[in-house]
C-alpha cells in the first residue's frame, strides 16, 4: 500500500539551497523486543514510537534536528501499515519535540510504502534444504514483512501521483543480469523462483519533490548487503545489480527496459534534477561488494561525486585507515550516499555526522546502541 502523506501545510518562500540526507537508523522492531521473548514485533515498535521516550530514537531525532535536512531518507525504518502509528508517530513524538536541547523539526510530507524484506516466497532460496518462509527464503532477507523498510521525509510537497516504485521489477528482466550458479555451473535458483524473483531486496523509489517551481527526483533504495552467502555470491551480485538499476535509470535509452509497479516503462527523463540517496552497502575501496557497481555509479557523467562527505569521528575511529574520514558506518566502511545530479545543483557543503570524542554530541554515536551503527550523511546544494 502506498502512503504518500501530508501532515501540515508549507509556508511559501523562495528557496535557494537545500540539504539532502540519508540515515540508516536501525529502527527495526526486533531491536525493541527483549531477548528470549516472542511477540508481535510491529506492536513493540508502535509502542516505542507512541511513547516518545525511547532513548535510541530520541538520539536519532536529536541528530536529525541538529543537521536539519530539508529531505531525508531513513533506511531500516520498519513499515507499519497505519502511518498514524508509524511515520507520523515518529515525526510527532520525536522530531517535533526538542531532543537534547536541539530545536524541534517538522516534516509535513512523507512517502512510506511496502518493501520486499520479510515477504515470504514459496521457494528454498538459499538452497539449505529447508523452507523457512522468512529469513533467507523471503524475497528480501527479513524475519517479518516490512523489516528494514524505508521512508522519505520532506519539508516540501511530494508529487504523490507521480511517485514510481519498482518493488516488483523482476531481476530476470534486467539485460545482462547476474545469474547465480552453483559450483557445477547449474542455476542456483529454480526456473520458477527466477521467474518471480524481484531485483530489489527492499524497493527502489522515484519520489518527486516539488520545491518552488521545480521538481527534484529523490531516488531512494537500500540494496542487500553483499555478504551472508557463499561462493555463489548471490547477495554480492544482487547488490551490484540493485546499484546498477539507478545507473541505468538515469541514462536515457539505457533504461528503456525498466518498468514500474504501475506498468509504466522507461527511466528518468533527461535534463531533470535528481538525488540518489540510500545505504548502498558498497564501497568503491573496501568491503565485500563487487566494487565496479558503486564505482560506475560514482563515475556517471550526470552525477556530481567530486566532494566526498567526511567526518573527524570516522577518521578517529579507524586512525590507520586511509579511507576512514569517509566512513559512514561504525563497522568501518563508506556505505551511505547522497549523490546529487550535476543538473540543477551546485554542491556547497556536505559531511558525515560523526563528532570526534570529546566534541559536542559525540555521546550520541559513541556506542552502536546509542543511535545506530550507521551515520547520517548530508549534502547541501545551491539551486541553479
Amino acid at each position: 500500500m502506498l502512503s504518500p502523506g501530508i501532515l501540515f501545510s508549507q509556508t511559501k518562500k523562495k528557496v535557494t539551497e537545500l540539504t539532502f540526507a540519508t540515515y540508516n537508523v536501525s529502527m527495526e522492531a526486533e531491536n525493541y523486543v527483549p531477548r528470549g521473548t516472542k511477540g508481535n514485533s510491529e506492536q513493540v515498535l508502535i509502542k516505542e514510537l507512541a511513547s516518545g521516550s525511547n532513548a535510541q530514537i530520541k538520539n536519532i531525532a536529536s541528530i536529525i534536528q541538529t543537521v536539519r535536512p530539508d529531505v531525508i531518507l531513513l533506511n531500516e525504518f520498519d513499515y507499519i501499515q497505519d502511518p498514524e502509528l508509524g511515520v507520523k508517530a515518529f515525526v510527532k513524538n520525536y522530531l517535533m519535540r526538542s531532543q537534547n536541547g536541539a530545536k524541534a523539526i517538522d516534516y509535513p510530507y512523507y512517502f512510506y510504502s511496502t518493501v520486499n524484506t520479510g515477504q515470504p516466497s514459496p521457494f528454498d532460496l538459499n538452497n539449505d534444504g529447508k523452507m523457512d518462509r522468512f529469513g533467507n527464503d523471503a524475497w528480501g532477507f527479513g524475519n517479518y514483512p516490512g523489516q528494514y523498510a524505508m521512508v522519505v521525509l520532506s519539508k516540501y510537497p511530494i508529487d504523490s501521483k507521480n511517485v514510481r516504485t519498482f518493488q516488483h521489477f523482476k531481476w530476470k528482466d534486467m539485460p545482462g543480469a547476474h545469474k547465480i550458479t552453483k559450483a557445477d555451473g547449474s542455476d542456483w535458483y529454480s526456473p520458477e523462483a527466477w521467474a518471480q524473483f524481484p531485483l530489489s531486496s527492499k524497493s527502489h523509489w522515484d519520489v518527486p519533490v516539488q520545491v518552488g517551481g521545480k521538481t527534484i527526483h529523490v531516488l531512494a533504495s537500500h540494496p542487500t548487503p553483499p555478504t551472508f552467502d557463499g561462493a555463489e555470491d548471490r547477495n554480492g551480485k544482487r547488490n551490484f545489480d540493485e546499484i546498477r538499476f539507478w545507473r541505468d535509470y538515469i541514462s536515457g535509452d539505457t533504461g528503456t527496459y525498466i518498468y514500474d509497479d504501475q506498468g509504466k516503462k522507461g527511466g528518468l527523463s533527461n535534463d531533470v534534477p535528481f538525488v540518489i540517496m540510500g545505504d548502498q552497502n558498497a564501497s568503491p575501496d573496501e568491503g565485500n561488494a563487487i566494487t565496479d557497481g558503486i564505482r560506475s555509479l560514482l563515475a556517471h557523467p550526470k552525477i556530481n561525486s567530486e566532494t566526498t562527505p567526511e567526518s573527524k569521528g570516522g577518521a578517529q575511529h579507524s586512525p590507520d585507515n586511509a579511507f576512514a574520514k569517509n566512513h559512514t558506518a561504525f563497522w568501518r566502511m563508506r556505505a551511505d550516499y547522497v549523490l546529487p545530479s550535476k543538473i540543477g545543483f551546485k554542491v556547497k557543503d556536505g559531511g558525515v555526522f560523526w563528532p570526534a570524542k570529546g566534541e559536542p554530541m559525540s555521546e550520541l554515536v559513541e556506542k552502536r546502541e546509542s543511535s545506530s551503527d550507521h551515520r547520517l550523511v548530508w549534502v547541501k546544494v545551491g539551486l541553479e
